[in-house]
């Protein structure tokens, strides 16, 4: 009889797929009932079909909003993965600064880091004199 193919969400295919068996019921119909039944069976699926389209705008609007709402959550992370990068950052640099100032909790890395320093120094200094 009739084909209805449609590519939207599963809920909606269930639903088409529940009027299309409806007006195979309406068609059964035209042939036994009077016109009067079969004009109450088109306003129950005008009706059905209406709600139907309804509620596929009320969803396409709802995924509008939620894509936005994701959009802007990822961008809030983002934002503060990056703030934290920076607070990390900051809180080595004073870290190394009160090694530098000779706190005597990070006396073993200053004196890394400033054997690292004149290693590098002495590199220059070859490379320099070549």
């Amino acid at each position: 009889m009739f084909l209805i193919t449609v590519n939207n969400t599963k809920n909606c295919r269930k639903q088409l797929a529940y009027l299309l068996v409806c007006v195979n019921f309406v068609l059964a119909v035209l042939i036994k009932n009077e016109m009067s039944d079969l004009s109450e069976i088109v306003d129950t699926l005008e009706n059905r079909i209406s709600k139907l389209l309804h509620k596929y705008e009320n969803l396409k609007q709802k995924n509008i909003q939620l894509e936005a709402q994701t959009e802007e959550t990822q961008k809030l992370l983002a934002t503060s993965q990056e703030e934290a990068q920076q607070w990390r950052e900051k809180c080595s640099s004073l870290q190394l600064a009160n090694s530098m100032l000779g706190s005597d909790q990070h006396k073993r890395e200053t004196k890394l880091k400033i054997n690292a320093l004149v290693r590098e120094i002495d590199q220059c200094i070859s490379q320099l004199s070549d």
